[in-house]
């Protein structure tokens, strides 16, 4: 199921020409998400620059210029972004001043920097959801970590909980499970939430594209299987194996989600689907997202291809699925460190619809996005069982 919202006559529109043109899209981040928006850029003839602060970055194989610079100066941003017409990101941690004057001067910045200053900290998102009455997990906002103790004493706080540092946090890095005193000695002492620990069957998550104009439209809903110890997505599958009644609820969520920030682009959503059949909103993103990956193979418009058509004001694709999807994360295994190697990838490149996106980092290190794998099926559950076999097989080690 995917909706569509607002009739829109597109001829009366008037498109910038983007397409073999002087027209330059700015790409704030370097990584693998960038790279993967560039394979459609490539596709569109769009001219393209991105600004990253690793000489080593993905991107750079990939786009028309390539600038070196701080994400997080002021200076550096603003430079960079004085030389494109549209400016996007490609990871949330970015200089919003730089941003917000940008905007002030002309740029078109998408996300914008409203949008992006409550969502680079999780304690003003929190309160965003609060705010517009958006469901998500009971919290308390802390300055530094250590008065957390004194909650506890106080009895403000049980466990066990959630801690989460309010900035900065990635990829499982910034999250932790509380259970006793001791596991608050190593953390870091800066501004952070805490959670209350929700019992929940799945981890969904809807990704909503919107144009400039207001067209909108959202892909199916995924379910994410996590990895216990990293706290990394290790499988996403679409269509979730959920009722159609919750899967509505998620997507009627997340539409409610996207208008409350009102963005431009792609916005995903990852939820929470309780014991109780409830669903409370864990946190956003608003830009491509790991969730989507696989509509590289199993949607009709990538979600890549999506976030471009959205910025561009371009009419909406179709964000229906194909056939089902299963994505797989490769990520370095424990105990290794140094130049990568992908043992066993042509093992997995025998087995019947899967694709594998190697991202081009060539340092590998334990739990670190390397690539991920897509595995496409008529049946889904056949689908899962490919992907537990190409975890179980392919291996990112070092030499």
């Amino acid at each position: 199921m995917y909706f569509c919202i607002y009739l829109i006559d597109f001829s009366t529109i008037n498109y910038m020409n983007y397409f073999s043109s002087n027209f330059k899209l700015g790409i704030l981040g370097g990584g693998q998400l960038g790279k993967m928006l560039l394979y459609n850029t490539r596709k569109f003839d769009i001219y393209t620059a991105v600004l990253e602060a690793s000489n080593d970055a993905p991107c750079k194989i990939a786009c028309n210029e390539f600038h070196l610079g701080d994400l997080m100066s002021y200076d550096d941003v603003y430079n960079f972004g004085k030389q494109v017409d549209v400016l996007t990101i490609e990871i949330e941690n970015v200089n919003v001043d730089a941003l917000e004057d940008l905007e002030k001067e002309g740029v078109k910045v998408y996300p914008s920097s409203k949008i992006l200053r409550t969502i680079q900290n999780k304690a003003k998102q929190k309160l965003f959801y609060v705010d517009h009455n958006l469901p998500t997990a009971s919290f308390s906002r802390f300055a530094y970590t250590s008065e957390i103790k004194e909650s506890i004493m106080h009895g403000g706080l049980n466990f066990p909980f959630v801690w989460k540092s309010a900035q900065f946090g990635y990829d499982g890095t910034g999250v932790k499970v509380v259970k006793s005193i001791e596991d608050l000695q190593d953390l870091p002492n800066v501004e952070c939430i805490t959670e209350q620990l929700i019992p929940f069957k799945n981890e969904l998550a809807v990704i909503v594209a919107r144009n400039v104009s207001g067209e909108i439209k959202t892909y199916p809903v995924v379910e994410m299987e996590f990895h216990p110890e990293a706290n990394q997505v290790e499988y996403v599958i679409c269509p979730a194996r959920i009722s159609k009644e919750i899967a509505k609820k998620a997507e009627e969520i997340a539409l409610r989600t996207s208008k409350a920030f009102n963005h431009v682009g792609l916005l995903a959503v990852e939820m929470f689907l309780t014991i109780n059949d409830e669903i409370l909103i864990n946190e956003v993103a608003p830009r491509p997202h790991n969730s989507g990956h696989h509509t590289i193979e199993s949607s009709y418009t990538s979600q890549f291809e999506q976030h471009l058509r959205a910025i561009l004001n371009l009419p909406l694709g179709r964000t229906d699925s194909k056939v089902g999807g299963v994505m797989v994360n490769l990520v370095g295994a424990e105990g290794y460190n140094g130049d990568v190697i992908y043992q066993n990838i042509e093992s997995i490149m025998e087995m019947e619809g899967v694709t594998p996106h190697i991202y081009g980092k060539k340092q590998t290190r334990p739990f670190r996005k390397m690539g991920h794998v897509t595995i496409v099926h008529e049946n889904l559950n056949t689908a899962r069982q490919i992907a537990e076999e190409v975890k179980n097989t392919i291996k990112v080690i070092s030499k």
